[in-house]
C-alpha cells in the first residue's frame, strides 16, 4: 500500500461505514461519500470539506460531503449504518454521537457495534458567546445577570445531546443559574438566531463562530478548555471562573 493510502488510514475520518470490510490496494476506485450530521457551513461540515479536499487531491477520487443534520447526529449515523460496508460511505463522528449512545434508550442501530472507528482528526473547543446586547463582558457578570433574570435567558444549541447543549447544561448546573434551552437542527441556524437576538447565549464551536467573534457580531466570554486558545488569545478559560469546568467541544 503506497504512502497516500497509509495516510488515508490515519487521517480519513473518525469513523467509517460498517465493520468487517477490507480495502483493496486500489481503494478508492470511485467517489467516496462522507456523511456529516450537521448543516452546511457548520463546524462538522467545514472539517469534512477541508479534509475531503486533501484526500481527493492525494487519492485521486472525490470525497463528497453529504450533510444530514438532525437528532444530534443520529440521522447521519443511521444512514451510514444502512449503507453497504464497502468503505465508500464514511461518517464524520462528533461528540454528539458518543453522547447519544448513552442518551437514547432505543435507536435503529447500536453505535458502538455498528460503526468501525478509523482515526481521530481534530479536537475543536467550545466558546461561550453572547449577543452583544447582553449586558455582560465576563462570565461572572453573565452569571449575575442570569440570576437577576431567572428564566429570561435563552440558550441556543445545535441540537439535543450535542456538545453545545451538554456544555450549557454543565454550566447551568455548576453555576446554579436558570436558562431556557432552545435546540436547533444545526450550529449555523443557532448562530443566526443568536446574532439576530432571538436567543442570548450559546456554547458554540470555535471553528463555526470565530469569524462572528472577530467581526464583533458575537461577544466571547470564555473558552471551554483548561488552557487558553491561540486563535482567541485574549479570551479566558471557563475554569478561571468556574473551577472544575471543562467542555472540550467536538472530537472529530
Amino acid at each position: 500500500m503506497n504512502r497516500s493510502r497509509r495516510q488515508f488510514l490515519h487521517l480519513a475520518a473518525s469513523v467509517v461505514a460498517l465493520p468487517h470490510f477490507a480495502w483493496a490496494e486500489t481503494y478508492p476506485s470511485r467517489p467516496v461519500r462522507w456523511i456529516v450530521g450537521g448543516l452546511p457551513g457548520g463546524a462538522l461540515d467545514i472539517v469534512a470539506r477541508l479534509i475531503g479536499q486533501w484526500l481527493s487531491e492525494r487519492l485521486g477520487q472525490p470525497f463528497v460531503t453529504d450533510d444530514r443534520p438532525g437528532a444530534g447526529g443520529n440521522i447521519a449515523a443511521d444512514a451510514v449504518v444502512r449503507a453497504q460496508p464497502d468503505g465508500y460511505t464514511l461518517l464524520l463522528v462528533s461528540s454528539g454521537n458518543a453522547i447519544n449512545a448513552t442518551l437514547y434508550d432505543k435507536l435503529n442501530f447500536n453505535f458502538i457495534h455498528d460503526i468501525a472507528s478509523v482515526a481521530g482528526i481534530i479536537r475543536v473547543p467550545n466558546v461561550m458567546v453572547v449577543n452583544p446586547s447582553v449586558p455582560a463582558n465576563t462570565v461572572p457578570e453573565f452569571v449575575a445577570y442570569a440570576k437577576a433574570n431567572p428564566g429570561k435567558i435563552n440558550m441556543a444549541s445545535s441540537g439535543i445531546g450535542t456538545s453545545p447543549h451538554v456544555s450549557g447544561e454543565l454550566f447551568k448546573m455548576m453555576t446554579g443559574i436558570n436558562m431556557i434551552h432552545v435546540p436547533y437542527r444545526g450550529g449555523p441556524a443557532a448562530l443566526a438566531d443568536l446574532i439576530g437576538g432571538q436567543v442570548q447565549v450559546m456554547f458554540a464551536i470555535i471553528s463555526s463562530s470565530i469569524h462572528y467573534i472577530r467581526a464583533g457580531k458575537l461577544r466571547a466570554l470564555a473558552v471551554g478548555t483548561a488552557t487558553r486558545e491561540e486563535v482567541l488569545p485574549g479570551i479566558p478559560t471557563m475554569s478561571d471562573f468556574v473551577p472544575g469546568y471543562e467542555a472540550s467541544g467536538e472530537r472529530d
